[in-house]
């Protein structure tokens, strides 16, 4: 059923609109984040399920609940969240964060798809899901670990930690490379000025070329994870996983969905940017302030120009086989 099908299924319903909440699929349908479903899933207060329930079949659900269910309606006796329940076309729907929670709880494999597009949507209003749902726990010590400089040819990558004061407000905060320079400089000052604690570490282009640059990045995030102090209960990672004593969620897109990944993607982007604007001074014919390392056309035809340096990568492309180039004519 599309929206406009669920529309005129909803209007079929023995009772009034204040009587429900419609649910799941049906919701995001009428929310325009999916494009149809096959059933309508309603809570119904307490009151109207014992009233009709004798009338219709039931059933146990997913979550162990008992179901009535009639036509292509499935429903519950649970009017949850009825506050934050919200109204799409007249008719009080979960709101997207409510859905999101109970897609979770089934962890079906055939919602991971929309589990992530429901992330990313709520994060477009609210990114400090991640760290309420912890503080709600009783952890108040949330560190947020990104990295930057996975992708250059030259130069180390650059992990940084921080721990935020519970309910740390930034607006604008987001994954750093979608800030403009002037912006991540700004908020790098406020987010030192403001955090717990911070830690940034390096790991250079001799160990990338010695370990890969996966294993490179992980040793980044956990020498900058031991800088801090106070030590976090609880880390954020933006994607990867670490082994570490110390619980972690890893979030895909996190510095995107998390603030405190956010920020600390803010410290690690701009400590590598004046790494790169140093090196730049030494060697403006590679123009490293501009393309910060990253293999740009321009970056590749200087190469070829002047040749590598010891700080490139040298397991990276196009770098070994330039350097194996060179070799042969010598």
């Amino acid at each position: 059923m599309n929206k406009e099908e669920i529309l005129e299924k909803l209007k079929t319903l023995p009772f009034t609109k204040e009587d429900f909440i419609v649910l799941s699929d049906a919701s995001l349908v009428l929310q325009n984040l999916l494009d149809k479903t096959d059933d309508i899933d309603l809570a119904l207060s307490d009151t109207l399920y014992q009233k009709i329930k004798d009338d219709y079949s039931k059933k146990i659900g997913a979550l162990d609940k008992e179901i009535i269910y009639f036509d292509c309606f499935e429903a519950s006796n649970n009017l949850y969240d009825l506050d934050s329940a919200i109204d799409v076309y007249g008719y009080k729907c979960a709101s997207i964060g409510k859905v999101l929670q109970i897609k979770k709880i089934l962890n079906r494999k055939k919602d991971l798809s929309i589990i992530k597009k429901l992330e990313l949507e709520l994060a477009k209003s609210d990114n400090y899901i991640y760290e309420k749902e912890l503080i709600n726990k009783g952890i108040t010590l949330i560190a947020g670990v990104d990295e930057v400089g996975r992708g250059p040819l030259v130069g180390p990558v650059v992990a940084a930690a921080v721990i935020l004061p519970l309910n740390f407000k930034l607006d604008g905060l987001t994954d750093s490379k979608k800030l403009s320079e002037k912006k991540r400089n700004e908020f790098d000052k406020v987010i030192k000025e403001q955090c717990i604690s911070y830690g940034i570490a390096e790991v250079s282009n001799e160990v990338i070329d010695e370990v890969n640059i996966y294993e490179a990045t992980k040793i980044a995030m956990k020498k900058a994870i031991a800088k801090l102090n106070p030590q976090p209960e609880h880390i954020l990672i933006d994607a990867m996983h670490l082994d570490i004593d110390i619980p972690t969620t890893s979030i895909i897109k996190g510095d995107f969905k998390s603030l405190t990944i956010a920020a600390a993607s803010v410290l690690a982007k701009v400590y590598r940017d004046s790494l790169m604007y140093e090196l730049d001074k030494k060697y403006p014919y590679y123009n490293y302030k501009k393309n910060k390392g990253y293999p740009t056309k321009e970056h590749i035809e200087a190469l070829y120009k002047y040749g590598t340096l010891k700080c490139y990568r040298k397991t990276f492309n196009p770098v070994d086989l330039i350097n194996k180039e060179n070799e042969d004519e010598v």
